[in-house]
């Protein structure tokens, strides 16, 4: 597989968010605003890139009966790791994502980049995937908390540009899932 093809798959192609609809947990809980879906995208691009990277080269030393529970314990380090920067460092960021930095280690996108990729090839390549597939669902969740933000409180990362409240329901789950269908049908609309 070349590099190109990995980055087209990642944000577009085989996008998590658009296409494949994986991580919907995540994606409808955290992009209440855009700087909560960048951040939850950028902390998963984090696990995904690393996570992939270790897996790829354990790959040869991991027995096949204990593959999954090996990967979920590469993944839970590296969100350890995520999680502690974050309390640390972003103490307010932290507890406005809350349960869903944990969540991560269970997450179906990293996940299914160990087994169904970095398990399979070499590290470079494996890197290059969890890159883009992070990428690719860190755009998706900005787009959207861009979105929610813009409709449900009249704010763009949190600077408002109208005065007063926007549209409650757009912040609240009913609203993710309105804004989400409405965006997959206008990326799936743009893609043909």
């Amino acid at each position: 597989m070349k590099a190109k093809d990995i980055i087209r798959n990642g944000l577009i192609k085989e996008n998590p968010t658009w296409v494949l609809i994986l991580g919907m947990c995540p994606t409808l809980a955290t992009t209440t605003s855009a700087v909560n879906g960048l951040c939850m995208g950028l902390a998963t691009t984090f696990v995904l890139m690393m996570s992939n990277i270790v897996i790829s080269l354990l790959k040869s030393v991991i027995p096949d009966k204990v593959r999954i529970p090996c990967f979920i314990v590469v993944i839970a380090t590296f969100v350890t790791i995520v999680q502690m920067v974050m309390q640390g460092y972003i103490p307010d960021l932290y507890a406005s994502l809350g349960l869903f930095i944990p969540l991560i280690v269970v997450n179906c996108i990293v996940l299914g980049r160990a087994e169904a990729f970095a398990s399979k090839n070499n590290v470079w390549h494996s890197f290059l995937d969890g890159l883009f597939m992070g990428l690719g669902f860190t755009w998706a969740l900005t787009l959207l908390g861009m979105v929610r933000e813009a409709l449900g409180s009249g704010s763009f990362f949190n600077h408002p540009f109208i005065s007063g409240d926007g549209m409650l329901l757009f912040i609240l789950a009913p609203g993710g899932f309105i804004c989400l269908g409405l965006l997959m049908a206008a990326i799936n609309r743009l893609k043909k």
